[in-house]
């Protein structure tokens, strides 16, 4: 048997028996401690999710110790100016063993959906498409048409000029050849 729990900000997938390293609590070493807010239970194939939680299911662990995370070091810098700061931190956690998790109801997700397709059973598909109107298609406004220079009657076309062509000096003759 599984879960996924929140605390601190984030989601933990946890088993009995389980250490989990998470943000610091305020509980000593030794105490005991539940998380209720439940998002998902999984038994085998059984697997409850919670909208957004699961009603009457908590996960019960032991705090075992305090410790701290890895350093991380960061450095401000600033170019041409000589300004150069670092600063270090190192973040406060605490080591929780899980005990056990206690589901809220027994159902499983497969029995949840047989009931609920028995409460409203489908209706046929001729009368949904008749009941409910066809979604309009969405307007789109004409494309702009691109402007083109249309030679006017009384002015003379120009005459097209042939382009140069250019050559490296390398390749021109010389005068000793």
């Amino acid at each position: 048997m599984y879960a996924v729990v929140t605390t601190g900000g984030k989601q933990y997938r946890v088993e009995a028996g389980s250490e989990l390293i998470i943000e610091r609590l305020s509980e000593a070493p030794g105490a005991s401690i539940t998380f209720d807010r439940v998002l998902l239970v999984g038994d085998g194939e059984a697997v409850t999710v919670g909208s957004p939680t699961v009603d009457g299911a908590s996960v019960s662990g032991t705090v075992l110790a305090e410790e701290l995370g890895p350093k991380l070091i960061i450095f401000k810098f600033k170019q041409k100016v000589k300004y150069r700061r670092t600063r270090g931190h190192r973040q406060h956690l605490t080591r929780v063993r899980i005990d056990e998790i206690n589901t809220g109801t027994k159902r499983s997700a497969r029995a949840t959906k047989a009931s609920t397709a028995e409460a409203a059973p489908a209706a046929d598909a001729d009368t949904a498409s008749a009941e409910t109107p066809a979604k309009p298609a969405r307007a789109r406004k004409a494309a702009r048409p691109k402007a083109q220079a249309e030679p006017e009657a009384d002015a003379p076309a120009k005459p097209a000029t042939p382009r140069r062509r250019t050559t490296s000096r390398a390749s021109k003759p010389t005068a000793e050849e």
